[in-house]
């Protein structure tokens, strides 16, 4: 018996919202985020440009001096965030069965990462609670983003599990 057709994206409301959000992601990822890891004859100046305009705009740390821990994050983004991604934008328009695994790792790894972030900046003595608060509407709906993504992912895989659930996948599924 084979599965039944996939439903529509539209269907699908939350696989919608996180491929609009990997949608955005991926060329955040290229202009802004891994901006640092590229060869200087790769760094075009309106990608320069943009970044600067987002440290004067937010006085971001972890754009402007970042702590040494930090780079190991942005080669996250390059090696893990931007593949993963685009490969989340076609499993998701053709609801493959392997989201839900791909995507709880993914949200795991997003929600420590930004965690951390949120965490460091907090204790920027430096800044006022009024920066703080301003970086916080940058990161925070990146972490909430990803424990909701979370959640669901997990929930969907408790549901594949639960007795009764087919375990088997179809030949389509193949």
């Amino acid at each position: 018996m084979d599965a039944p057709a996939p439903k529509s994206i539209f269907a699908r409301k939350r696989d919608l919202l996180y491929l609009s959000f990997f949608a955005i992601h991926i060329p955040i990822v290229f202009c802004v985020d891994v901006l640092p890891v590229y060869p200087e004859w790769m760094k075009p100046e309106p990608l320069l440009a943009l970044r600067q305009w987002y440290i004067d705009t937010y006085q971001d740390r972890f754009f402007s001096a970042p702590p040494p821990w930090f780079s190991m994050y942005i080669w996250m983004e390059l090696l893990y965030h931007a593949p993963l991604s685009a490969w989340a934008v076609g499993a998701l328009m053709r609801d493959d069965p392997k989201v839900p695994i791909h995507l709880l790792i993914y949200a795991c790894q997003t929600g420590i990462t930004t965690m951390t972030c949120i965490a460091e900046y907090l204790s920027w003595d430096s800044f006022t609670n009024e920066q703080k608060l301003s970086l916080s509407g940058l990161y925070v709906p990146y972490l909430a983003l990803s424990v909701f993504m979370g959640v669901d992912m997990f929930r969907r895989l408790e549901k594949r599990s639960a007795p009764g659930a087919t375990t088997t996948p179809t030949k389509k599924q193949l």
